[in-house]
Parts: C-alpha cells; sequence; structure tokens
C-alpha cells in the first residue's frame, strides 16, 4: 500500500470536511463521524480528521501514481470549500507502511 500524508492549517477544518463528504457523497462511498470523514475513491481511500488546528489527511491506496493523483483532487475541492481563506498549505509526505 502507499499513502501520501499532510496537515492542513485552518480553524474551520470540521466543517470542511463535512461539505466534501456530503459533496462527494452523490458520488462515492463516504462516512462522516463528527469533523472525521472517509471517502472511498476507485482506487484509493482518503481519511480526514479535523481538530480546533486544522485537517489532518491520509490517503491511501495500491498504486503510488493513483494516490498521488489525488492529491490535488482533494486539496483543489477543500480549497473550493475554504475560499475565504484559500489557497490552503499542503505539504505532502509520503507514509512508510
Amino acid at each position: 500500500m502507499n499513502s501520501i500524508a499532510t496537515r492542513v492549517a485552518t480553524e474551520s477544518g470540521g466543517k470542511y470536511v463535512r461539505q466534501l463528504c456530503k459533496h462527494w457523497s452523490h458520488k462515492l462511498h463516504t462516512e462522516v463521524d463528527g469533523d472525521t470523514g472517509t471517502v472511498t475513491f476507485p482506487s484509493a481511500v482518503a481519511v480526514m480528521a479535523a481538530d480546533e488546528g486544522g485537517i489532518a489527511i491520509t490517503i491511501t491506496g495500491e498504486k503510488r501514481e493513483d494516490v498521488e493523483g489525488l492529491t490535488d483532487v482533494v486539496a483543489r475541492h477543500i480549497d473550493r470549500f475554504a475560499f475565504r481563506e484559500a489557497p490552503l498549505a499542503y505539504d505532502w509526505q509520503w507514509q512508510e507502511a
């Protein structure tokens, strides 16, 4: 498995996670539990957990290129909901298994 992660600074992380999961729920399987959300894409899974300081995001999948491609998709969508403070800073780092 390949995993990439980042932490995005924002005080509205829980709101953005819920909005993003609701947005994607029309086409993808999503789960929301408070300020934590999971989105299952065809080739990877994104897990987002918000707290008062930001959102921790991890994307995991079989193919490294699929996982890497989703970093931009997730960031663009969060920035769309965070338009008042966008663009947010994303520093994606590959995670060791």
